[in-house]
């Protein structure tokens, strides 16, 4: 039986079905439950047909090409295209991360309302505000917050009580449904968009889109959908702002929130703290007082997560209330462009 030699050349499919045949059968397993079904079934066949014996060294690269088209996905999700060609060029050839490249473009074309990326907000606001809250809302739940933050700041208090409820109580939408909507919003938009794009949905949409607006609308919003609906609420406010985010906070809200926090408590919530928040509260203390809470947090041997996560809320909440108050600046917010220095 000939050994298949080379990676070059081969198809999609045959990559995937000899990338499938490469991994063990858990994580195969694992890959196969989240395609669809003629996906599926061609996936298979094509693992049916490989009857010659597949070399390692196509195996290899087969699985790196793999590795290295999911990596760059996830800088495409961090900072774009440009930021994922500059570290794909950083570490790999320029043919091969110009070959990467090509197929991750390829996929932001296919993704739904991809043209509405680079459109300027202003502009869609104008398009879409008069349409239905439930068409709003799946447009905007396909957009970057920043962007659905402000098409929402535009929208009537009305309304964007509708499609933030609507955004959040949406979990899966019938692919036929994205697809009428998107034809009729393409052609009217034509000439005022470009490209490119990815989606969203949920409770966790609706915090990461708050999380952008000004304090007016953000606090309005809540205020009204709160009257509807308080249990959304409450799980939106502990998404919009956690205990990790506190490095966010500028220094002098540091040192207001850390006078209302006891040293126990503060070592408590830290415990599972990343280094640079830690170091973050720790600049903000004197020399000995952080060496008392690094040693309190040493010595204290294990603790209960919900200790520690009671601990951190309880801090969030204090950040909450005196960023309400103009004590706390948190970097990133809506209305940061109101901050005199």
């Amino acid at each position: 039986m000939a050994k298949q030699a080379k990676a070059e050349g081969l198809t999609g499919i045959r990559k995937a079905a000899v990338l499938m045949i490469s991994l063990d059968m858990e994580s195969s397993a694992k890959i196969m439950a989240n395609l669809e079904t003629d996906e599926i079934e061609r996936l298979s066949m094509e693992i049916a047909r490989i009857d010659d014996e597949i070399s390692p060294e196509v195996r290899d690269a087969v699985v790196r090409e793999f590795y290295q088209t999911h990596m760059a996905s996830k800088y495409l999700e961090v900072g774009g295209i440009e930021y994922a060609r500059q570290l794909l060029e950083k570490s790999l050839s320029p043919d091969e991360a110009a070959k990467i490249l090509a197929a991750l473009e390829n996929t932001i074309q296919q993704a739904p309302f991809h043209f509405l990326k680079q459109a300027d907000s202003e502009h869609l606001l104008m398009y879409i505000q008069d349409e239905h809250p439930q068409t709003i809302s799946l447009i905007m739940a396909h957009l970057p917050p920043k962007q659905a933050s402000e098409i929402l700041s535009g929208l009537t208090p009305k309304k964007q009580l509708e499609v933030v409820k609507r955004i959040a109580r949406m979990e899966q939408t019938t692919p036929e449904a994205i697809r009428l909507v998107e034809q009729g919003l393409e052609s009217r938009l034509a000439s005022i968009v470009t490209q490119d794009l990815e989606s969203a949905g949920g409770v966790q949409s609706v915090a990461e889109i708050l999380n952008l607006c000004d304090r007016t609308t953000e606090k309005g919003i809540l205020e009204n959908l709160e009257e509807a609906d308080p249990d959304m609420v409450e799980q939106i406010r502990k998404l919009m702002f956690v205990f990790e985010d506190v490095i966010l906070v500028n220094d002098k809200g540091i040192q207001s929130v850390l006078r209302e926090v006891e040293n126990d408590e503060l070592a408590v919530a830290l415990k599972t703290a990343s280094e640079a928040l830690q170091e973050k509260i720790f600049k903000n203390m004197s020399t000995r007082a952080a060496e008392m809470i690094r040693e309190n947090m040493e010595f204290m041997g294990p603790v209960r997560l919900s200790d520690v996560e009671q601990a951190q809320q309880r801090i969030v909440d204090i950040v909450r209330r005196l960023e309400e108050t103009g004590e706390v600046i948190i970097s990133g917010r809506g209305g940061d462009d109101n901050v005199v220095v």
